[in-house]
């Protein structure tokens, strides 16, 4: 990959995303790692998260040890760039006149187009269809249309509250960051576990840092859906086998370039169709990399509470870690 003279500093120059897949061989990985109808139908729509009991919640509330809080999200961004196509709206709708006069009051009005690279989020089943099908084999045209979706929204999952681990990779390697396009592969996942001292279990929530907002901090911001540090596909049947409830990271979990020939968010693709996992996306990880580091662990209670949207495909969110 050449640069232009007229791309910023931060544009990523040779991608490390392979090694390439077919769409056959991506097709056969979609097959080994899909759990449809492991679930009663009524509970489908909650997927992975049906893994989640109130045991979990408690053995999360048991690793509270210091009472530290850690937020995720990114702030509300208001400001177009090359990662922020669809700004989020936010401007005053009562400066203290249009109400009765005492007491003022101020109110203000928000709205957003979530599913990006600018807004911290959560992706429902609702959201990614593979051939024409959600989650657990419903096809999409017939519960999803312009009055939101009937079934895999955000309303079904509620709350969650489990364990979180964070693969912190750039503190593994002795990095400040993973550059664009890396992928991550199950034995970086694997290594990374012996290194932070961590074993990703039944139930979890895993969170991949990679340095993204850090490099954004130093360089500049380039358009993530170019090339990003994520998962590669290979990572995912480890990740099923493991039972993961919940993935995410300081991207959108997949690396890009895609290395799967004509699909574009090929771990989106498995972890929600195939696996009924649902997605954090865009969290801002550095604090709590710091706050893992300085605790010398990596395991946490992660609470995340999306917004209780009926038909919605997912949600702005501001998942917490408590440690």
């Amino acid at each position: 990959m050449t640069s232009s003279p007229h791309d910023p500093p931060s544009s990523p120059s040779v991608p490390d995303n392979g090694p390439p897949l077919t769409r056959a061989e991506f097709d056969a990985l979609f097959e080994a790692v899909r759990t449809w109808g492991r679930w009663a139908p009524e509970q489908a729509d909650r997927g992975a998260w049906n893994r989640v009991t109130p045991d979990h919640a408690r053995r999360a509330a048991a690793l509270v040890r210091t009472g530290t809080t850690v937020p995720m999200a990114l702030p509300w961004n208001t400001v177009p760039g090359p990662d922020n196509g669809k700004p989020a709206l936010h401007y005053m709708s009562d400066l203290g006149d249009v109400e009765a006069p005492e007491p003022s009051c101020h109110k203000d009005f928000i709205a957003v187009d979530y599913h990006g690279k600018g807004v911290s989020h959560l992706d429902a089943l609702s959201h990614i269809a593979y051939r024409g099908q959600l989650y657990d084999g419903r096809t999409a045209r017939e519960v999803v249309d312009a009055a939101g979706a009937r079934f895999g929204s955000v309303a079904a999952l509620g709350p969650l509250v489990t364990r979180g681990v964070l693969l912190d990779l750039p503190a593994v390697l002795g990095i400040d960051w993973l550059e664009p396009g890396r992928a991550v592969h199950a034995e970086d996942v694997v290594a990374a576990e012996k290194a932070l001292g961590v074993s990703i279990g039944e139930g979890d929530a895993v969170l991949l840092r990679s340095g993204h907002f850090r490099r954004r901090a130093e360089l500049g911001a380039w358009n993530p859906d170019a090339a990003s540090a994520g998962f590669h596909v290979d990572a995912m049947p480890l990740l099923a086998e493991r039972g993961i409830a919940l993935l995410g990271g300081d991207g959108d979990s997949d690396v890009r370039p895609s290395p799967v020939e004509g699909l574009h968010s090929p771990v989106h693709a498995l972890a929600i169709t195939a696996m009924g996992v649902p997605l954090l996306d865009n969290l801002d990880l550095e604090a709590l990399s710091a706050a893992c580091a300085e605790a010398g662990r990596h395991e946490f209670m992660l609470v995340v509470a999306p917004l209780n949207v009926p038909g919605g495909t997912g949600s702005p969110v501001t998942p917490v870690a408590v440690l």
